[in-house]
């Protein structure tokens, strides 16, 4: 998530209320997760575990509760508690709107594109050319559509990451500032729900079709002409990469890529990153030849217990 300017170091720490090392004018551009930080852009790290992970990224600004030695060309905003001071930033620079109308005067809405009845569209949200948005969808605010997309009725666009911080007396929600980014020629089917990136966008690239009741998680990126089958649910900051096939009720960890022409039966469970081109099946995932030889091979259990006796 990028900053609308480019913010003083002093200034950001003031809005945190916490100290820092580095140069009072050190430049400020945004605030990212680790996955997706660039220079000038706020991480945050509040384990020991990650510390270096955190200080040897691309991110110049490190968020950490932990004063250590400075890498040469960063900068540090020293907190008690990173995950409580990145969701004030997040809170700060994209605060929750109000919107008093179905489709808020800030949406910008292509020539020949239909919205349904009882749908909502939010603030800021762009929707190209010749689209057609179904009946009782949901696009909340920055969500970005590109021209030929139909989106089917009950599919929401945009809700919060599902992304929490364990406390003694609960657990804390990391607040999502991302957006949701739909390419151009996408399908989406009903009763879908595509969730925002927690600073970054969650992506569907285009040609892509997805099937009814798909759920796709924070910060995912889809890539192109891939076909998605009902019922499944794929994590947050997953890499799909173009011509990918999931069928019905795959699921996948976090944090996995699917390489490029995958093709994943039904009912997978996606436990690791797989190479593209080849075809997988079961839990865990293997490639569907040797599971279904595997498969082959138990039926013949008795057979050969028989023979022993």
């Amino acid at each position: 998530m990028k900053f609308p300017k480019v913010f003083p170091l002093q200034e950001i720490a003031a809005l945190i209320n916490c100290p820092y090392v580095g140069d009072n004018n050190f430049p400020v551009h945004g605030m990212n997760e680790i996955h997706v930080v660039e220079p000038g852009d706020i991480v945050f790290v509040d384990h020991p575990k990650y510390y270096d992970k955190a200080l040897q990224s691309a991110a110049t600004i490190i968020l950490i509760n932990k004063e250590v030695e400075c890498p040469e060309g960063k900068a540090l905003l020293i907190s008690d508690d990173p995950f409580r001071d990145f969701n004030k930033l997040t809170h700060h620079f994209r605060p929750f709107r109000y919107a008093s109308a179905a489709i808020s005067e800030l949406a910008v809405i292509g020539e020949g594109t239909m919205i349904q009845p009882n749908t909502f569209v939010g603030h800021h949200v762009r929707i190209g050319k010749n689209c057609i948005i179904h009946s009782n969808c949901a696009i909340y605010d920055n969500t970005i559509i590109g021209d030929n997309v139909i989106v089917h009725a009950g599919t929401v666009l945009g809700a919060d990451a599902f992304y929490y911080k364990k406390r003694p007396e609960g657990f804390d929600q990391l607040l999502s500032g991302g957006r949701v980014v739909i390419e151009d020629n996408v399908g989406i089917g009903a009763l879908c729900t595509i969730d925002k990136g927690v600073t970054g966008d969650t992506t569907i690239g285009a040609g892509t079709k997805i099937d009814n009741q798909v759920h796709v998680g924070h910060d995912t990126v889809i890539g192109k002409k891939c076909l998605i089958a009902s019922q499944t649910g794929i994590a947050g900051c997953v890499v799909i990469e173009d011509e990918v096939t999931l069928w019905g009720q795959v699921g996948t960890t976090s944090g996995i890529t699917i390489g490029s022409k995958a093709v994943v039966m039904g009912q997978t469970g996606v436990t690791k990153s797989v190479e593209g081109g080849k075809t997988y099946f079961g839990t865990p995932i293997e490639e569907s030849r040797e599971k279904l030889k595997q498969l082959a091979n138990i039926k013949k259990i008795p057979e050969i217990l028989n023979k022993l006796k």
